[in-house]
């Protein structure tokens, strides 16, 4: 390799002066040019903002992606720039294995039929989601990013570059100190070696010699104050432009809430829809003693809720000439009054509708008993 060996001395020299100076400052043994106090104020606000900014992001991203397995795998995809690979999500997942059990149990079965409805349900959620995500992702987690990988960069370099400018005008101030101090003592005193006169210099030759390291010294720290106060310059109008940023992610901010808010939205009306879905046939569990209702609620399986007896009476309801079919019970079920017909796991009765019933009920005849009866709690046969 082409070495510029004159460059690297000088790089070296600089860093090994920078580095000079800095220790002096760390011990108090020379003095710092101190910045003004809007410019700390804008320093201490880009490092705020900085700071937060980060935790924000880092927490919305395990907020929408709690798998830190499946956080890493898109950091990856993204650092190559390559796509990643599409996967159902948790919910879509659910979904998927609910309706595959509902065809292994029978759809016909009350089990069977509200897996799919419940796995369709899961998987339009999933649907929700995966919508959310991304739409939070380019509306909210992206601004935040561009900001962390590149005005925060941008901000970091520049202020790199004016603390190294700092340095190198102290260090001009130190050493302009230094030769105006020796000129002042080799025009004071002569500068001779009282033990070697012939090797004697007049103190008007060491003066001026001193005048000429000053007159460097001083034009080396014109050069450095320039340098400093043109970076100053630079570093302050990317630091006040973090208000901007603040404007920036205050925009973001609300589209993401706006985004938070549908999403929930969405899965409540879905779940709401559900409900009146599963409302509509009864609790297979409601009529069993030994389980207990998840809810304080009335049973779907109040005669009220049910049909009205005042507009059917089962005693006065005679079989059609056709349409009975033959019905094999799931579950025991204990009549909850006079109109309905109590039931045992297995046997098998004849069932038939009748007009002016719900839907959710038949008629259910077992020798010379007759009462209604919970569709749900039957397997039809014919």
């Amino acid at each position: 390799m082409d070495f510029n060996v004159k460059k690297l001395a000088s790089d070296a020299g600089i860093f090994f002066t920078r580095a000079i100076q800095f220790t002096g400052e760390k011990f108090g043994q020379v003095e710092k040019t101190e910045l003004d106090a809007h410019f700390e104020n804008l320093l201490s606000r880009a490092d705020s903002t900085k700071n937060w900014t980060e935790k924000i992001f880092r927490q919305t991203e395990v907020l929408l992606q709690p798998n830190p397995s499946s956080r890493i795998e898109e950091f990856l995809y993204e650092k190559l720039d390559r796509t990643v690979p599409s996967r159902p999500n948790n919910e879509e997942l659910l979904g998927h294995y609910m309706q595959d059990a509902a065809k292994d149990f029978g759809p016909g079965t009350p089990y069977g039929s509200t897996l799919i409805k419940v796995g369709d349900c899961e998987r339009r959620l999933g649907s929700v989601q995966r919508e959310f995500l991304q739409t939070s992702a380019i509306g909210f987690l992206t601004p935040l990013r561009n900001f962390l990988e590149g005005d925060w960069r941008t901000i970091s370099k520049e202020r790199r570059l004016l603390e190294n400018r700092r340095l190198d005008l102290d260090s001009c101030k130190a050493r302009l100190k230094k030769a105006k101090l020796a000129e002042s003592k080799a025009a004071a005193v002569p500068d001779f070696q009282e033990t070697r006169p012939r090797n004697y210099v007049l103190s008007a030759s060491a003066s001026a010699l001193w005048s000429e390291e000053v007159d460097k010294a001083e034009h080396e720290l014109r050069v450095a104050q320039t340098e400093f106060d043109r970076q100053a310059e630079v570093t302050r109008l990317l630091l006040e432009g973090i208000s901007s940023t603040h404007v920036n992610h205050l925009r973001c901010l609300h589209e993401f809430v706006e985004a938070q808010t549908a999403y929930y939205k969405q899965c409540h009306l879905h779940m709401q829809d559900l409900q009146k879905e599963l409302d509509r046939f009864p609790n297979a569990f409601a009529g069993n003693p030994g389980h207990s209702m998840a809810s304080g609620g009335s049973s779907p399986l109040d005669p009220a809720s049910a049909v009205e007896t005042d507009t059917l009476k089962i005693e006065e309801v005679q079989a059609p000439a056709t349409g009975t079919r033959k019905a094999k019970v799931l579950y025991d079920y204990d009549a909850a009054d006079t109109s309905e017909l109590s039931l045992l796991a297995d046997e098998l009765i004849t069932v038939y509708t009748v007009p002016g019933m719900d839907s959710d009920w038949l008629v259910g005849e077992r020798g010379n008993q007759k009462g209604k009866v919970p569709v749900t709690y039957l397997e039809l046969l014919s």
